[in-house]
Order: C-alpha cells, then sequence, then structure tokens
C-alpha cells in the first residue's frame, strides 16, 4: 500500500474546503454589494431608511442654497495629467467615466489608469467619486479610496500620474 496515498486524499479535500470557503464568500460579498435599500440603525436600535441623496458624511438634502444665487457646474481642473495641458477645464454634469477606454468620457493617457478607473456622479446636491475596482486604486487628497466619497472645492484627484483639482460653487 502506498503511504502517500492519505497525504493525497487529505490535500484534496483541503483544496476543497478551501475553494467552497472561497465561492461562499464571494457569493456573500456580492449579495452584500447588491442588496437594494440602505437602512441605517438609529440611537434606539430601530433601522431606518437611508434617503436615496445621502452619503456617509452627511444628507445633501439639508444642503440647499440661497434662491437667486448663481451656481456654477462643478468641475475637474488639471493640474498635471499626461496629454492634457496644466489649466484644462471639464465641467462635471451627470456621470463622468475618467480612464483610459474608449468609454470613458476624460480619456487619460496615463499607463497607471484602468479604462474605466473612477466615476463622478451627482448624488443629490453633492458631487462624489467612485473607484471602479482599478488596479492602481484612485487618490483623493492622498488618501486611497476605499468607497464613494463627496468631493470638496479644494479635492485633489489623483490616478496614477494624473492630478486634478474639483471645484465647485
Amino acid at each position: 500500500m502506498n503511504s502517500l496515498a492519505p497525504v493525497s486524499v487529505a490535500l484534496k479535500f483541503g483544496f476543497l474546503i478551501v475553494l467552497y470557503l472561497f465561492l461562499f464568500w464571494v457569493a456573500r460579498s456580492a449579495r452584500r454589494d447588491l442588496r437594494t435599500g440602505s437602512h441605517i440603525l438609529d440611537g434606539g436600535g430601530q433601522t431606518s431608511r437611508v434617503p436615496s441623496d445621502a452619503t456617509g458624511l452627511h444628507s445633501a438634502s439639508s444642503l440647499g442654497r440661497a434662491p437667486g444665487v448663481a451656481v456654477r457646474a462643478p468641475r475637474l481642473v488639471v493640474q498635471r495629467a499626461p496629454g492634457h495641458a496644466a489649466g484644462m477645464i471639464y465641467d462635471l454634469d451627470g456621470e463622468i467615466v475618467l480612464g483610459r477606454g474608449d468609454r470613458a468620457e476624460i480619456r487619460l493617457q496615463d499607463p497607471f489608469a484602468s479604462s474605466r478607473h473612477a466615476r463622478i456622479y451627482e448624488q443629490g446636491n453633492i458631487v462624489v467619486i467612485e473607484d471602479l475596482d482599478s488596479t492602481n486604486g484612485t487618490y483623493l487628497n492622498e488618501e486611497l479610496l476605499q468607497t464613494p466619497r463627496p468631493l470638496h472645492p479644494g479635492d485633489r484627484v489623483r490616478i496614477g500620474d494624473s492630478e486634478f483639482e474639483f471645484e465647485a460653487d
């Protein structure tokens, strides 16, 4: 009888266990990401619905503008980016994708950028930036984005060697 047979069987079962744990982790992550509707716990332990225009920091519904005040569209200003002149302005109206690919509204000629690297969109009265699972990450004020974050005037967005400054009124 071969003395390696029990070790071989144990390794096969170990591999299957690791494989099933991985599949369980993927399914759990996908279920959590695809869950519709967000809820939070209030002070009394009860769940309440989060407004659709709320971000992780504050609700956009509470940020009204004074009537009669002119509003300039939010924009990104190029600080430095391969293939772009410093000072170039990109108006942010609707959803904007930054990346190297053909489907990106702001095309980056940066070898460290993914084809669909990051997106910027409005959520209520707030402009939000989100990394689109890029290889090298998106940085907001030199901090790696882990979750969608609101943009504030003066914030710096960096993708590889490309850097932009967010401006808004």
